[in-house]
């Protein structure tokens, strides 16, 4: 089975791809790629894949805009970290989808679908109506977290937050006046709760908050170093491939 990966996140794009490889061995990836225009112009120059795996927001928008300008016609499964995506006409025929992260019983699961059906996609699947779906969505997300300090439990609301953090499997919350609670939850699960307009995934150790950015700085090889108030123990730096989208979020 040959298997095209749409997915902006670099360490999200290898891990689709090792669990494809442990679901099927004979699977190859022919690309992995970040951008709605990325992946426009390779269906225009290749064979269609025999499936596409897909995340919902791509470095430039909505990925179901692509399909609204290509003509493939094989099935689809959507990633994504926001449940409220998970929406009815993801039943339709070819068309499955996936909550990030991806669990390896889940994907395994969502392929035997997509086998079974084993035809194209016969109905067009109404990819604007999606888009405009998805763009109207009010979402709602968190104004406080929960955490247990001593033989108490506070609410810590979100403007009082700079930042999250993890070291050594434990993940805490760092506040604007330099208070530092445990949190039990991962930032993977963290990470969908927050405003994206508030809040980016710096990398696999941080979500920093706008308001709490203290400096930022070039670093080596395209890749961005920033500075946090309160101060955080240990070097913040953004990867080279997410640095286009973070000045994208600052400029927002």
């Amino acid at each position: 089975m040959n298997v095209l990966i749409l997915e902006d996140e670099t360490l999200a794009a290898e891990k689709i791809s090792g669990l494809l490889k442990e679901v099927d061995p004979e699977t190859e990836v022919l690309d992995q790629l970040k951008s709605i225009e990325s992946a426009v112009e390779w269906f225009d120059g290749h064979e269609p894949p025999d499936l596409v795996i897909s995340d919902i927001r791509l470095l430039d928008g909505l990925s179901f805009e692509i399909f609204s300008r290509i003509s493939y016609q094989g099935p689809v499964i959507f990633t994504t970290a926001y449940d409220q995506y998970a929406i009815k006409a993801f039943e339709v025929n070819s068309i499955d989808y996936l909550l990030k992260p991806v669990q390896k019983e889940r994907l395994e699961a969502s392929l035997e679908k997509l086998r079974s059906l084993n035809k194209p996609i016969e109905d067009p699947v109404p990819y604007e109506d999606l888009i405009s779906m998805i763009r109207d969505q009010k979402r709602e997300y968190k104004s406080r977290f929960m955490i247990r300090s001593g033989q108490k439990i506070l609410a810590v609301p979100l403007e009082k937050i700079a930042y999250f953090y993890s070291q050594n499997k434990l993940t805490y919350i760092v506040t604007h006046d330099d208070k530092k609670y445990p949190l039990d939850q991962p930032l993977e699960v963290i990470d969908p709760q927050l405003d994206p307009k508030l809040f980016f995934r710096a990398n696999r150790q941080f979500i920093v908050k706008f308001d709490a950015i203290d400096e930022i700085h070039p670093y080596f090889k395209g890749r961005i170093k920033i500075n946090l108030k309160p101060a955080a123990d240990q070097d913040i730096v953004i990867s080279s491939d997410k640095s286009p989208e973070f000045k994208k979020w600052l400029d927002a």
